[in-house]
């Protein structure tokens, strides 16, 4: 069952075992934040709008703004009943309460649904396979996050399906073709695999959640829900 702390607006991975830290190569040897979610993370669609302003925040300053997927419920397998959708139900309307960020139900009503999450990432992390590839805009990625989460979570589609994603590549010019090809490549899959491993080499295992880095070195900035104010605040504050 996906596991939601309403306290905190934090989801949690199921069966998170640590992992070592191993080497993690800073993105640069000044700042960076970075942010860990999943878009098919109740929470991160309720804190889009902050981490939008965070990567505003980013650029405006010079600084690296990094997105990674972080799997919440890779490989799914909730059982799709009474108990599960009315879990989600009470939290979606808990969110958009707290966040004002729209749910549309419709999903709920489908007979199954399959809760898998790693299609959803492996989109994301093969349209930032693409933006390396072809020179997009450093904030496709973010965009594309945010389109998921919002044909998800209001149109009630199913990111499992590859031609969920064939209109959020249009708006956003992405060759929808070549993000076929890679997506559904062996190549994608292993990919989205290695950025899981990385969240867990952070040790993150409740989204969403930003880290500060500076020089190679990580500090929390915000676990689960907060208003841009707040996080903004907090991150001048870490910076100086």
């Amino acid at each position: 069952m996906l596991k939601c702390d309403t306290d905190n607006g934090l989801c949690q991975v199921s069966d998170f075992a640590p992992v070592g830290p191993g080497h993690l190569k800073p993105v640069r040897h000044d700042v960076a934040v970075h942010y860990i979610g999943d878009p098919m993370c109740s929470w991160c669609w309720g804190i889009s709008s902050t981490v939008h302003q965070v990567a505003a925040f980013c650029a405006a300053e010079n600084m690296v703004f990094s997105m990674t997927m972080g799997g919440l419920r890779a490989g799914g397998g909730d059982a799709w009943d009474a108990t599960f959708k009315n879990f989600l139900r009470n939290e979606w309307h808990h969110i958009a309460q707290v966040t004002g960020q729209p749910f549309g139900y419709s999903l709920l009503e489908l007979p199954y649904f399959n809760y898998d999450t790693e299609p959803a990432c492996r989109a994301v992390v093969t349209v930032q396979l693409l933006e390396m590839e072809s020179n997009l805009s450093p904030s496709i990625a973010l965009d594309f996050f945010a389109a998921i989460q919002r044909k998800f979570y209001v149109e009630g589609c199913d990111p499992k399906l590859t031609d969920f994603y064939q209109d959020i590549c249009e708006s956003l010019g992405i060759n929808f073709d070549s993000f076929r090809q890679l997506f559904e490549s062996p190549a994608a899959k292993l990919a989205v695999k290695q950025v899981f491993l990385r969240s867990r080499q952070w040790n993150v295992r409740a989204f969403p959640t930003l880290l500060l880095e500076r020089n190679g070195t990580t500090t929390p900035l915000v676990f689960g829900f907060a208003h841009t104010d707040q996080v903004l605040a907090k991150l001048r504050q870490l910076i100086g």
